[in-house]
């Protein structure tokens, strides 16, 4: 099928020729541009793009308007099978809502989904990403996955990534906040927690409130842990001396 390559670089000349430079999409099928509503409609694998930034769905809408002193894309939506990309990491879903002014993307699906190439971030309510601060939030019976298969839980994740050096392109996811009803498996161990955080690159995971670590039958009850995914080790500290650690030892004849 011959790509239509109808841009907003064409379509928006008319209006601001600093509006071209901002955001650029190209469609399969066609793209309409409606002037009185200031909007351009992309359908048939769409592809919007800016910077490092790649959007791609069935159709994607992008809103033009005031941004400052010049007229510019400012929000972009997409639906149907949304694939966006931004340097190393990747993310998938149902549809998305990037608000360029804001530096907002929030993209939802059965579920959502985030692919750094070692890790992968799924969520059922929503996932949000803000590219110029390198960050992704993640809502909703949220799981993470990474390549030894550890999965970690919980009800919100905060993601954050960093670039691999000052002059590359590529993240590097650097560190995960985790939020309610937090599970880790890992090996032969299951831990429990309200919160916590992971390293992903140290493979460590720090735990704090209402800990329990279950190994082989034997329970850990404690206020703070950490494990240490690349060992399977898994510590149980306590939070003052007033709060003894506990544990229930299962016998082994």
């Amino acid at each position: 099928m011959k790509l239509a390559y109808l841009t907003f670089l064409v379509a928006l000349s008319a209006i601001s020729a600093a509006a071209a430079s901002d955001i650029d999409i190209t469609a399969e099928r066609r793209v309409e541009w409606h002037q009185k509503s200031q909007k351009m409609v992309a359908t048939g694998n769409a592809v919007a793009s800016k910077d490092d930034m790649t959007v791609k769905a069935d159709t994607l809408t992008g809103y033009y308007g005031k941004n400052g002193t010049k007229s510019s894309i400012t929000r972009v939506t997409a639906e149907g099978n949304v694939r966006m990309s931004s340097a190393k990491a990747r993310a998938f879903g149902d549809n998305l809502d990037y608000d360029l002014v804001k530096d907002e993307a929030v993209l939802v699906g059965k579920p959502a989904k985030i692919d750094t190439g070692t890790e992968t971030i799924t969520a059922e309510d929503s996932i949000t990403y803000y590219p110029q601060q390198q960050k992704a939030i993640a809502l909703g019976n949220v799981s993470a996955v990474d390549k030894e298969q550890n999965k970690l839980y919980s009800d919100k994740m905060v993601a954050y990534f960093v670039k691999e050096n000052t002059k590359a392109q590529n993240l590097t996811l650097q560190k995960v906040d985790i939020f309610g009803n937090v599970k880790i498996i890992a090996k032969d161990t299951t831990v429990t927690a309200d919160k916590g955080t992971y390293l992903p690159q140290d493979g460590m995971i720090r735990l704090f409130d209402n800990v329990s670590i279950s190994q082989n039958g034997n329970v850990l009850h404690g206020d703070k842990a950490e494990t240490d995914l690349n060992t399977g080790i898994s510590k149980l500290l306590s939070g003052s001396p007033k709060n003894r650690v506990k544990g229930v030892f299962k016998e082994k004849k």
